[in-house]
């Protein structure tokens, strides 16, 4: 048991970790006609967004977005749709080998 930890113990009292999150972004370099991220710029602007922020956006969509609320959402939404007629997991039917 390490120093403090049986004063801890004894106290019933909790430890506080404190963990940090550290974000790390990469620069890319693109090569892209000139009038093509003129207009993507023009595009943007209009949608009230940056280019590098719609590129974000893409390559986040592309990717698939790490978002667990999203997902619980997404399950939720889609369980309980489906129509089994009836027919129940059998736990011996899934394992058996043919």
């Amino acid at each position: 048991m390490s120093p403090g930890q049986g004063e801890a113990l004894r106290w019933g009292a909790l430890r506080r970790i404190t963990c940090a999150h550290i974000l790390c972004f990469m620069n890319i370099t693109l090569s892209v006609d000139e009038q093509l991220v003129a207009r993507a710029r023009k595009r943007a602007d209009a949608l009230g967004k940056s280019l590098n922020q719609l590129i974000r956006d893409y390559l986040q969509k592309l990717a698939g977005a790490d978002n667990p609320q999203q997902s619980i959402e997404e399950f939720r939404r889609l369980s309980g749709q489906g129509n089994s007629r009836g027919w129940r997991f059998d736990r011996d039917e899934i394992h058996e080998r043919s």
